[in-house]
């Protein structure tokens, strides 16, 4: 417990210093949100100061020493929390997984607008890939979109997979996604002819650019997850020739990418010569993020 007033002084502290930090204060909120336990609207209106005593879920030593993590050791605040909203879920997350991003979230309305367009009844109720699977974001939104689909998850980190598994179970979707250990395509030998869709998020930042990522990134967030090799495209170069032998004829073919990768990907899909209608689509900056084709 600790006065209305003394919570107020520190909060008023850690916003200044956030800024000062050129971090944004409005993770001061979250955090007494989401770790504190204080509700939306007292934080909305800045009511705490009028009440006497404040309950905390955690102590104001704590909350002190988590806020100084985040400015010394940039630590995302995402990591302190150990959730973030995706969509309308809300997922569990560590420096073993990356933290799912707002642009990512396009990738299951691509899918959705897609099976729209093609009216195809196989593709709705058929085998769904997420390769890289990490916190199971993208499997879990295939999962909702696509209720008479099977969803496949891979990823080669145990620690990932592990989160996959408890969000999927927390938002009641483990019974509709299969969770395997193992490299890309390698543990779904069995699979092959036979997928709908895969959908993934590869690494694709070229390795002599990951110093230069915000330090939230680079120090914190899990380089198996961003490293792309020397040009940032040996995963897609891998998904792409790969993927072919997976996907029945029809079948999607949808990654996320790099800003100024999209003309090198669209070359390298049409090289392989088995996929067609092959797109494009931006992110909510505008950027060529996505890129999709489909299985002659």
């Amino acid at each position: 417990m600790l006065s209305g007033q003394e919570l107020h002084v520190w909060r008023n502290q850690a916003k200044q210093a956030a800024i000062v930090a050129q971090v944004s204060p409005e993770e001061v909120d979250w955090l007494l949100q989401e770790i504190a336990g204080i509700d939306s609207l007292t934080l909305r209106l800045g009511l705490f100061p009028k009440q006497e005593q404040v309950c905390l879920n955690i102590t104001i030593t704590k909350l002190k020493n988590l806020w100084q993590q985040r400015l010394q050791e940039r630590l995302p605040v995402q990591y302190l929390v150990g959730r973030v909203p995706w969509r309308h879920f809300h997922l569990k997350v560590s420096p073993a997984v990356l933290i799912p991003r707002p642009e990512t979230e396009l990738l299951i309305d691509i899918v959705s607008q897609e099976l729209q367009k093609k009216q195809n009844t196989s593709l709705i109720s058929g085998n769904w890939v997420d390769l890289g699977t990490g916190s199971g974001a993208i499997a879990l939104g295939l999962a909702e979109i696509l209720p008479e689909a099977t969803i496949h998850a891979v990823d080669r980190s145990q620690a990932a997979l592990a989160i996959a598994r408890e969000n999927a179970h927390n938002l009641n979707l483990a019974d509709r996604i299969n969770f395997y250990l193992g490299n890309w395509w390698h543990p779904l030998a069995h699979l092959e002819g036979k997928v709908s869709g895969m959908v993934s998020n590869p690494p694709y930042i070229p390795t002599a650019e990951l110093p230069s990522l915000q330090p939230e990134v680079f120090k914190h967030e899990p380089h198996l997850a961003l490293d792309g090799g020397r040009d940032g495209l040996d995963d897609i170069r891998y998904l792409i020739e790969v993927s072919a032998n997976y996907l029945c004829s029809g079948g999607m073919w949808l990654i996320e990418m790099m800003a100024g990768q999209a003309d090198t990907v669209k070359d390298m899909l049409k090289d392989r010569g088995c996929y067609d209608d092959i797109q494009v689509f931006k992110d909510l900056a505008g950027i060529e993020r996505f890129a999709l084709a489909y299985r002659c």
